[in-house]
């Protein structure tokens, strides 16, 4: 197929996905993942849409209240004068590079152009200490680094071999990118780039193991993210809020590749210090249309008036983790729309989800989205059943999946056994098809011989008006096994004391069965990989060490005394 003909067959099932973006059914039954060949998103899709188009791409509002505004014809330029330098510098098709910047133009304009060089992605957040920036290298097999001039330090003990790139300041031994804005706009591609042909290598974050590396293809994430305009909603012409740390998958997911699917303008509010009415006077400000914030952020947003926000997003998500309905509630009272979730991992786009126009279920993820077929298998037995591990069926294989775990065909094979992809997370299906998020396999845990699931005894304690955040992990118990403990990160006003304590264990009692009762709390900040996700596996091992050896209250710890 000629990239032409692509274009035009992905362009079919954009268009058909818009126009039934909240006929979930019709959606569901009709919708074709788009058959490629040839195909280079970057070439074949932005660059096309991006013709003569003075409508905003991308829009970059600063802390100081500075702010850039870049068309999708200014952003194809610039773009096609970043490839044609990186060329000059040696990045061929093929090549590897790591890709370590922020919240910057010069982000965007080379991921653009990587892609359009046919060379391959491996992003990193510019977060990453100098032991895991060499890791990227390394592991990743990296032959160019491209990185803020602030973060070179931590590449000075990678091969010679490898070409440096800094944004920023001139750094010695190091090329400076903003040379590349005097080469020619006109970029002319070396070959054709199969739609097969990989684009990123990802990280995982990590949360009870190494990261793994993901590999995506030029159809996997640019085209599979067709799963993910449709679950947020977007529209041409949107201004979208996603608020996401570069490097991390969920900024592909909605920094760029589901709103340039849907030719809507990626909106950024960059900040060094979270600001929840700074936040909303912003959005009043751009007229931010369609917003997505992961968890962390919502339960922080809803401590500001989100009244001050008169002209509310038409469309809000959240994903990342599961929200709790209370958060939902609280939003859905002041701006009168629902917070949708949506369920993906950086091996997939979004697989399940509360899409536009169907009722939401309080606590459900929602139904399997357009392209995906989800089953739930139980882990003991095997076979399908209503609650079990949420695995995606792989005949016919859904586009928006991995190619697999690059370098480890043994997690391969054990991720794509039996003819499903295995996530690795737990959930139960109601009779309607909604599918609501039981916990991580690894997670789940039993106390008196009752399966526990953190996530239900988290959205109970977040309903405490004490309680920002909180982790339920197993305590050893010398009775029952294990009981659960909560740690809890305490809202402003409020002290670590006993009594905050009981008064937290009261409201578990009132709200959860007896089974679930949380018997122990421990006030303190949750361990967090470094894309903000929980590290349950961190609280569960010091849990260990506490109780080792004895059941007595270790220092900090309160204990439910009713």
């Amino acid at each position: 197929m000629a990239a032409s003909e692509a274009t035009a067959t992905f362009r079919e099932a954009r268009d058909f996905l818009l126009e039934h973006r909240e006929d979930y059914a019709e959606a569901y039954a009709q919708f074709g993942w788009p058959q490629l060949g040839a195909f280079n998103w970057a070439l074949d899709w932005f660059d096309v849409i991006a013709e003569g188009n003075t409508n905003p791409a991308l829009w970059i509002v600063e802390e100081d209240g500075s702010e850039q505004r870049f068309t999708f014809a200014e952003m194809a330029r610039r773009s096609g004068q970043v490839a044609n330098w990186l060329r000059a510098r040696g990045v061929r098709r093929g090549d590897r590079v790591v890709l370590m910047l922020g919240n910057q133009v010069e982000l965007w304009d080379t991921i653009l152009a990587v892609m359009k060089l046919g060379a391959i992605i491996i992003p990193a957040t510019p977060l990453l200490g100098a032991a895991d920036a060499r890791d990227r290298v390394a592991r990743g097999g990296a032959q160019h680094v491209i990185a803020l001039a602030s973060a070179a330090d931590r590449f000075t003990e990678i091969s010679a071999d490898v070409t440096r790139i800094a944004i920023g300041r001139a750094v010695e031994g190091w090329h400076t990118f903003s040379d590349a804005y005097a080469e020619p706009a006109d970029f002319t591609p070396d070959g054709v780039t199969d739609a097969n042909d990989t684009l990123l290598l990802y990280f995982t974050s990590g949360t009870t193991a190494r990261p793994k590396l993901v590999e995506h293809t030029h159809a996997s994430y640019p085209v599979g993210h067709l799963s993910t305009m449709y679950w947020i909603g977007l529209r041409p012409g949107d201004v979208h809020l996603n608020i996401s740390s570069p490097g991390w998958a969920k900024h592909a997911w909605s920094n760029v590749f589901a709103p340039w699917n849907a030719q809507a303008c990626v909106f950024i509010h960059n900040y060094s210090r979270f600001d929840g009415a700074r936040l909303l006077s912003e959005m009043q400000r751009c007229g931010v249309t369609s917003f997505c914030a992961p968890p962390t952020v919502w339960r922080m947003l809803i401590q500001s008036d989100l009244t001050a926000l008169t002209t509310p997003p038409r469309v809000v998500v959240g994903a990342g983790e599961p929200l709790n309905p209370e958060v939902i509630e609280q939003v859905r009272k002041a701006w009168g729309v629902t917070i949708r979730d949506g369920f993906g991992q950086t091996e997939t786009t979004v697989q399940i989800a509360n899409t536009p126009g169907q009722p939401v279920r309080p606590g459900s993820m929602g139904r399997p989205v357009p392209g995906y077929r989800v089953v739930l298998i139980d882990p003991v037995t095997g076979e399908r059943a209503e609650e079990g591990e949420i695995c995606l069926e792989l005949d016919p294989r859904p586009l928006g999946l991995m190619v697999g775990y690059h370098g480890d065909p043994e997690l391969t094979a054990e991720a794509m056994a039996g003819g499903f992809y295995h996530t690795g997370d737990i959930g139960s299906r109601d009779a309607d098809g909604y599918i609501t998020y039981v916990g991580r396999t690894d997670d789940v845990f039993k106390a008196s011989d009752y399966r526990i699931s953190p996530f239900e005894l988290e959205s109970v304690l977040i309903e405490h008006e004490a309680v920002v955040e909180a982790a339920i992990v197993p305590s050893p118990d010398a009775l029952r096994l294990h009981v659960p403990k909560a740690y809890v990160v305490l809202a402003e006003g409020w002290e670590p004391t006993d009594a905050t304590a009981q008064s937290i264990f009261a409201h578990c009692r009132e709200h959860l069965s007896a089974y679930q009762r949380v018997r122990r709390l421990e006030f303190a900040e949750l361990p967090k990989t470094i894309s903000g996700k929980i590290r349950r596996v961190e609280l569960r091992d010091a849990e260990r060490l506490k109780h080792a050896s004895t059941d007595a209250t270790p220092p900090g710890e309160f204990r439910d005394r009713a």
